[in-house]
């Protein structure tokens, strides 16, 4: 057993591991899917949280490479390979793109391969950080992204593990720093809306049996995360309504692009 293996841990639910399984992935155990399961008769429509997430994460980099000319994405808390990760849709805009996946979860390593094959002209690579580490992350990113040139800093359902408010917002705002003018940020989170109630019984579930546990905040406090950012149209909203193709309903995911 090599040591990555050694540290995926089959007995508890993993968030990364559910959100594959509502996507349609095959890289999980039972116990995630009989957690998925129960949060599903918890909320019927968390598995379109999923798919809404995944769909904008294609919307917001095609559109950062074919309109802004990004040609380099930071991408933490990649998660598990599924359709149209990062580096597909950005090299197929843009061939030359660079992509840095970061996660810290054993088992999105174990599969960090799947992620590398990027177009020939371009780079693809994985770092094993974690989000909290930021120059940890940042130096290692520099070994592949030219830092003095803009960055599409990707954080999609991923600050929702770091419980502390004021936290969160330090570290986003130590990466978008490190970034130079015509940097942008994209970033989703969980949210608390009083029309989408039991949103919360699910999170509470999932924060008894599953790790890592997660932070909702509300729609004002996801917000924050582009103060001094120039907000894209149409702003911060639900996930689904950020330049969809078609109208689809809401979600307690929202997210939103800001350009430095």
């Amino acid at each position: 057993m090599t040591d990555t293996e050694s540290r995926i841990d089959t007995s508890r639910p993993h968030t990364a591991r559910i959100w594959n399984y509502w996507t349609g992935g095959k890289d999980n155990y039972p116990v995630d899917r009989e957690a998925g399961d129960r949060i599903r008769e918890l909320h019927p429509g968390i598995g379109e949280y999923a798919k809404a997430d995944r769909l904008f994460l294609g919307r917001a980099v095609r559109h950062l490479a074919e309109r802004e000319g990004v040609r380099q994405f930071l991408d933490i808390g990649t998660g598990l390979p599924s359709a149209d990760n990062t580096h597909e849709v950005a090299q197929r805009v843009a061939p030359d793109a660079r992509v840095v996946y970061v996660d810290n979860d054993p088992l999105v390593l174990a599969h960090a391969r799947a992620l590398l094959v990027g177009t020939p002209e371009g780079r693809t690579d994985y770092l094993d950080a974690d989000l909290r580490d930021v120059d940890t992350v940042l130096a290692a990113a520099a070994k592949t992204l030219d830092l003095s040139q803009p960055v599409a800093l990707m954080l999609l359902g991923v600050v929702i593990f770091v419980e502390d408010d004021e936290e969160s917002y330090a570290i986003v705002r130590r990466l978008m720093d490190a970034l130079p003018p015509g940097s942008h940020l994209v970033l989703s989170h969980t949210v608390k809306h009083p029309d989408m109630a039991d949103v919360d019984a699910a999170v509470a579930f999932w924060n008894e049996h599953g790790t890592p546990k997660l932070t909702q905040r509300t729609p004002a406090a996801v917000a924050r995360y582009f103060d001094g950012l120039e907000l894209l149209e149409p702003g911060v909203v639900s996930c689904s309504a950020w330049r969809p193709q078609t109208a689809t309903p809401d979600v307690a995911m929202y997210a939103g692009v800001g350009r430095k």
